[in-house]
């Protein structure tokens, strides 16, 4: 790669007409510090939740038997600083044992939907592999919406030196 070029220094009052203004090899640069900054934080976020985990969890968890609770927000207070925790509850169902259920309930004469939520999805690889006669029979049922757009810069030098195209 050739000498790096230097950003400007308050990159983020960087317009989005800016940003798009910048020569290829500067606007490169951006996107490989951005990932390098994006990197960086999500590990440094990482260990500071570590380092709030080691020093609150026990008080935390204290305070949640002192509430005669197991999940939830309880305040702590060190010094001149309120700490906040909360640990949510996560509920997980045996999909396997709800689907018996839900037999059970509709044998029995009543409706499932007063019971449980249902949600019919099909996983779009299994759709798309179906023949062409079982897809139109779903078609009507099935909408396409456009995902978040993502952007990968690299080098056209450093793609061929790597095999990529």
């Amino acid at each position: 790669m050739s000498d790096p070029i230097t950003l400007p220094a308050d990159l983020a009052e960087l317009t989005v007409s800016q940003m798009a203004a910048l020569a290829q090899q500067p606007l490169f640069e951006l996107s490989e510090f951005l990932d390098t900054l994006e990197t960086s934080l999500k590990q440094v976020r990482q260990r500071y939740h570590a380092a709030l985990e080691q020093r609150y969890a026990g008080q935390a968890q204290q305070a949640r038997l002192t509430a005669g609770k197991d999940f939830g927000v309880v305040h702590l207070n060190d010094g001149s600083v309120r700490v906040t925790v909360d640990s949510p509850k996560r509920v997980a169902w045996n999909q396997t044992l709800l689907a018996e259920t839900a037999r059970r309930i509709a044998a029995s004469g009543e409706r499932v939907e007063d019971y449980l939520d249902i949600e019919y999805a099909i996983p779009e690889a299994r759709y798309s592999n179906w023949p062409p006669v079982l897809r139109e029979q779903f078609a009507a049922a099935r909408t396409v919406k456009p995902g978040k757009t993502n952007f990968r810069l690299a080098m056209i030098s450093e793609m061929n030196s790597e095999g990529e195209q």
